[in-house]
């Protein structure tokens, strides 16, 4: 089978690594790179030998995926003339900055027998990978993710731009509605929320204390799992992970010789790689992607949800 033809759409900081891995992919040829800023798009096509473009709309008929990396606000508008031309597409997250607009790609993909995959790049941290087989039914969850202020993320509130990370994450954990969330937070540096918590609650009793920051020190990205007879602790920053669990042959009270410890450090792997590649598979393959649209969906919908709560509280 020949080479799926990509393409990267917004080439800033992300987008220009969205590009070399295409490039470098042994399934995948990268066909062009298009931005707004011609010179920018130049010199990334330079760089990895692919065409420049500023004009989505140049490359219907050249591509069978591409990756959509532009501002959020503009995700709708240049993906659905591409969902509609049959281009298979990885949408950075979140999906849209509103529901309407991601049910429109949704449903165009749906017509237009075309696959969105959604660009929730923590599915594929080496940590999560590596927690899947001892996650059983969480009980209670506890995320932090700090940050140091970082201006390109400034366009939107720290829940999606950080918090929905973790939002998506739990989403995927709990096999079970989401019947109640409580939130609070604050601006602190730019004209929306800079730090959030944010307390879900779910109809088979779990609950899930999420915490965003970008106005930290430091960088953080952990997640603590509690479920039966186990603790799961997940340091997305390094990937790795400690897991205690009680003995479940041992009737008696609890005692610290029957909790056993573990520590795993599957080590760092290049999970935008990993991403992609499970991207370009899919395409392939022609099956649902590992993260979907309607996964993406289901994310924002939460974060929205979490943002009105914030403007409520704020108000």
């Amino acid at each position: 089978m020949s080479r799926i033809r990509t393409a990267v759409i917004g080439v800033g900081y992300l987008g220009h690594f969205h590009a070399q891995k295409y490039a470098a992919h042994p399934d995948a040829e990268l066909v062009a790179v298009v931005d707004a800023d011609s010179a920018r798009a130049e010199q990334v096509a330079e760089a990895l030998g692919c065409l420049a473009m500023t004009d989505t709309s140049d490359l219907i008929g050249q591509i069978d995926a591409a990756s959509v990396v532009s501002p959020t606000r503009l995700h709708h508008s240049l993906a659905l003339p591409l969902i509609k031309a049959g281009v298979h597409l990885l949408i950075e997250k979140p999906i849209t900055t509103t529901l309407a607009e991601a049910d429109a790609l949704i449903n165009a993909a749906k017509t237009h027998h075309t696959m969105i995959q959604v660009g929730h790049l923590e599915r594929f941290n080496p940590a999560m990978v590596e927690a899947a087989s001892v996650l059983t039914q969480p009980l209670f969850i506890e995320s932090h993710r700090i940050a140091p202020f970082n201006p390109r993320g400034a366009d939107v509130s720290v829940v999606l731009d950080l918090m929905i990370h973790d939002i998506d994450l739990i989403l995927e954990l709990v096999a079970s509605p989401l019947e109640k969330l409580d939130a609070s937070g604050a601006a602190v540096i730019s004209n929306d929320i800079d730090i959030a918590n944010a307390r879900l609650s779910f109809a088979d009793g779990c609950v899930a204390n999420v915490t965003a920051s970008r106005v930290s020190p430091k960088a953080e990205r952990r997640m603590r799992i509690f479920q039966t007879n186990a603790y799961i602790a997940l340091d997305l920053q390094a990937g790795s992970l400690n897991i205690q669990r009680r003995d479940p042959d041992h009737s008696g009270p609890p005692t610290m010789e029957q909790i056993t410890k573990e520590t795993h450090t599957p080590g760092k792997r290049d999970a935008l790689a990993d991403e992609i590649d499970a991207f370009i598979h899919a395409v392939r393959a022609q099956h649902a992607p590992i993260v979907s649209a309607e996964d993406g969906r289901r994310a924002l919908s939460a974060a929205i949800d979490i943002g009105q709560q914030l403007s409520r509280n704020s108000a």
